[in-house]
């Protein structure tokens, strides 16, 4: 083992906290080497990946890596919240107790990094100097260069960051084994991994993959699962899986801010991304924060709802994505921009990268090419016609890439709260938007937010399948109390966001195609929505919520057909009555749901009946 007080010392890493946390650590795991590294590494780390064989060029200042082929995405039935009380488990957030958890995690651990190097990486989830700066600081200890790589694109990173706490011990102790991939048994009755956040003790504890969220701890599991149980155990604010943008009127000047979580495959990425509309281009201007997490808090000084994205880069599906549905992302990851890839299609040859939806066709000329597991598509049958890339394969850049990214992202401070939005992707029942101006109806729509599910044959047909606030993988605590949190939370602000739900996937029932664009017209929902909340519009009165009236939309450079107008701008009456069942029955799961949000839920049923 190496000395490790010598190792810190030589680093610059002066906090004691942090040194005794990193040599408990190297004695547990054996690590024979140990390196603390800050972002101004990241070049020299490149190469040493390259050299190794762990990431390949995929262009200038372009990276391509694949994990193992069993080891692709987040592993849902694996991960688990644990603490010392009960009464924190919920229906969705997989809880166990902590002193279950935390000596099977550290028995995996131990003596995993013989012969290898600990990497120290000292980060910070949020801006310095932010309100919430004390919930943002953290120490990933991982045995993989390519989660550092990661980790420089999606967090800040450095010692300086770390040294220097308010409160030394006051951080997050993130560790992260890969272990022996190709053993770990991943989906059997014998599967050896765990990713455990031990949420009232501020540690995570993830062993068994390299892959994204399971391996970059200041994302998903300290952004999302921990900060959410600290905003939780704090009463100081609220943690979310939300994408938040800006939009300018240039003629007025006027700035809005909207915030909002969308269910898997709901758009999140591409509305975040969001450019004007050619026929809206001159006047209004879309600026991008965010598109994976949002901390919300309200502000003393002038008591409105706040919010900031505490992510430093794009964690980015790549499926898709093309100069159709988010030109912004391709410019992000355009050359020269330090972009790492995962489990999209290479080629040897050329150092292309290319995945299902970049463009119509695969390259016509295979050769060179080889797909997600790294196998030749050249070698493959004419009648294999499997994904060249991984469904959830992606790309990892900053937020500094991103052409549109606002001026003040990296503004401590964060930005004013106007809007809430939930959308799921449902091809009926769901308008293009509802606005809902009553806090408790506009959280009780967030609970029972939902999208169509994939498995449809194990529900009800027409069911959802209900994603709260789209948390429900990363719910720390018992939703009843998440509920009453968010009540507390926004009902403290002096100016209350409007809240709203949207759908973009509503589709004819007869020929299936969809009623509404999509993509950059999706601006325009959004522009009446800030409208009615500045008092310029009135909408329609719905038992749902105030839906838009043509004529207060603004369809400038649009031909939508009349009859698809008039659709995604009405409720099926029956549709929702029947919904409404559904709704019933999902929140009767939750242990101390507030009185308030089933007067809400009484409040809908009652008017549906009565419209």
């Amino acid at each position: 083992m190496p000395d490790v007080e010598d190792v810190l010392d030589a680093a610059g890493l002066r906090n004691e906290a942090v040194r005794a946390y990193v040599a408990h650590w190297a004695g547990v795991t054996g690590a024979e080497r140990i390196e603390v590294v800050s972002a101004a590494d990241d070049a020299r780390l490149v190469r040493e990946a390259l050299d190794a064989g762990e990431i390949e060029p995929a262009g200038e200042g372009r990276y391509y890596s694949r994990s193992y082929y069993k080891d692709t995405a987040r592993s849902e039935e694996r991960t688990v919240v644990a603490t010392s009380n009960p009464s924190d488990k919920g229906v969705y957030n997989n809880w166990r107790p902590s002193e279950e958890m935390k000596p099977l995690l550290e028995d995996k651990m131990r003596g995993q990094l013989a012969g290898k190097t600990m990497y120290v990486i000292p980060y910070l989830m949020s801006p310095p100097g932010s309100p919430l700066e004390k919930y943002a600081a953290g120490v990933e200890l991982t045995d993989n260069r390519t989660v550092v790589l990661h980790m420089i694109r999606m967090a800040r990173v450095g010692i300086d960051l770390i040294n220097e706490l308010a409160e030394p011990d006051h951080f997050v102790r993130a560790v992260h084994v890969t272990g022996d991939l190709p053993n770990l048994g991943q989906g059997t009755a014998d599967d050896q991994r765990w990713f455990v956040t031990v949420a009232d003790e501020r540690t995570i504890l993830h062993y068994g993959s390299s892959y994204g969220g399971n391996a970059l701890l200041g994302k998903i599991a300290h952004g999302l699962r921990q900060a959410a149980y600290d905003g939780w155990a704090s009463r100081d604010f609220l943690s979310e899986q939300f994408m938040l943008i800006g939009i300018t009127d240039k003629q007025t000047g006027k700035k809005w801010h909207v915030c909002g979580g969308f269910p898997s495959a709901s758009g999140k990425t591409n509305l975040a991304m969001m450019l004007a509309p050619e026929g809206l281009g001159d006047r209004y201007h879309v600026s991008f924060y965010g598109d994976d997490i949002a901390w919300l808090w309200v502000d003393p000084s002038d008591g409105r709802l706040y919010g900031m994205n505490p992510e430093f880069g794009v964690f980015g599906v790549a499926k898709d994505t093309n100069e159709r549905t988010n030109p912004t992302a391709l410019e992000s990851v355009a050359e020269r921009t330090e972009v790492l890839f995962t489990n999209v299609a290479y080629n040897t040859d050329t150092h292309e990268v290319w995945w299902e939806g970049k463009t119509p066709a695969p390259p016509s000329d295979v050769t060179g090419w080889h797909d997600w597991k790294g196998e030749k598509i050249s070698d493959r049958s004419a009648r294999d016609d499997s994904p060249w890339a991984h469904p959830n394969s992606r790309f990892t850049t900053t937020l500094a890439n991103v052409p549109n990214v606002a001026e003040d992202f990296e503004d401590p401070k964060g930005v004013p709260i106007d809007g809430i939005i939930f959308g799921g992707r449902t091809s009926d029942r769901e308008p293009l938007v509802r606005a809902i101006t009553d806090l408790a109806e506009g959280v009780y729509d967030g609970l029972t937010l939902g999208a169509e599910a994939t498995f449809a044959a194990e529900g009800v047909d027409g069911q959802l399948r209900y994603d709260p606030m789209s948390m429900r993988p990363f719910m720390a605590y018992a939703e009843g109390d998440y509920a009453e949190h968010w009540l507390r939370i926004v009902g403290a602000a002096t100016e209350q966001p409007i809240f709203a739900h949207v759908n973009w996937f509503q589709k004819d029932p007869d020929d299936g195609h969809f009623l509404w664009p999509g993509y950059r017209d999706n601006l325009r929902p959004l522009l009446w929505l800030m409208q009615l909340k500045d008092g310029e519009v009135t909408g329609r009165r719905t038992p749902v919520g105030i839906l838009p009236t043509e004529e207060e939309l603004d369809l400038t450079g649009m031909d939508v057909p009349q009859e698809d107008l008039d659709r995604v701008l009405s409720i099926d009456v029956d549709r929702w009555r029947q919904e409404m069942g559904f709704r019933e029955e999902h929140l009767q799961q939750f242990d101390r749901l507030p009185e308030s949000i089933w007067e809400a839920h009484r409040r809908v049923t009652a008017a549906l009946e009565e419209g």
